[in-house]
């Protein structure tokens, strides 16, 4: 079984991230299967709006900690690690078509990061949702500091990514970072009524006023995503991530140097 799942509901095309096994975590293998998947489904005319999705219990669980650990012992590999996954999530939003990520059971770190990049959001009101880099040592740098500012505000960003807040379905569309919330057994069918309403507009015309607005609304994204790595790259070298790692992988509290 692929690692990704495609299937095209009309003009749709669904992406799944298929490995369930392990909440759906990205690894290598899962990052680039994702990227081949949204490049094929860039250049397909027939398609004309793609929806990304999880299966199993959740849409992802972030990062595989795994490859978390190993940077804490290579933090010298951060910008190799980091560009191949940056040029996934880019091509949510750079690619001339909807996309939109729908969310059910959670959606954590790195995920919400990719979440992000696409340009609409709908969510399960009883998923949960947040960027928690900061209770490992960390900063959410593949995107979530130069992206969610212009999607929820500067304070409500603030708030979310410096405090590792978590929010579920109903609070996370209060507060303007998803555009729809439905009960779970509901999501599909929001998600295709959001769809329906794209697509019944020209999608020349959607895919223009794609480019104009992200530009109007993220006009310095290349020197932030700049500024992210090379704050996590102090980050990623200091004692309170390898503090961090450890007490992840031992299931307690951290215990930085801070406090």
């Amino acid at each position: 079984m692929s690692i990704v799942l495609t299937e095209d509901h009309g003009p749709v095309r669904h992406i799944a991230l298929n490995r369930p096994e392990k909440r759906n975590a990205f690894n290598e293998e899962l990052i680039r299967a994702l990227g081949q998947a949204l490049d094929a489904a860039a250049r397909d005319s027939d398609v004309l709006c793609v929806v990304i999705r999880g299966e199993g219990a959740m849409f992802s669980s972030g990062m595989d900690f795994g490859d978390l650990g190993a940077l804490a012992e290579h933090p010298e590999r951060l910008r190799e690690l980091r560009a191949g996954i940056l040029g996934v999530w880019g091509s949510c939003e750079e690619m001339a078509k909807p996309t939109i990520a729908q969310i059910h059971g959670g959606c954590i770190g790195g995920a919400m990061e990719l979440a992000l990049a696409c340009d609409l959001r709908t969510m399960a009101s009883d998923a949960v949702i947040g960027l928690v880099e900061t209770r490992v040592g960390l900063i959410p740098d593949v995107g979530g500091c130069s992206r969610l500012p212009s999607i929820v505000g500067l304070g409500r960003a603030k708030e979310m990514i410096m405090a590792s807040k978590i929010f579920d379905g109903t609070e996370a569309e209060r507060i303007g970072l998803v555009n729809r919330v439905a009960p779970s057994a509901d999501l599909d069918a929001t998600t295709q009524q959001l769809v329906d309403e794209l697509l019944a507009c020209a999608p020349v015309a959607v895919g223009l006023a794609k480019r104009v607005l992200d530009a109007v609304a993220k006009p310095t994204l290349a020197s932030t995503l700049e500024h992210e790595v090379t704050v996590q790259q102090l980050c990623a070298a200091s004692e309170d991530f390898a503090e961090g790692a450890r007490a992840f992988a031992e299931k307690r509290m951290p215990q930085f140097s801070g406090r």
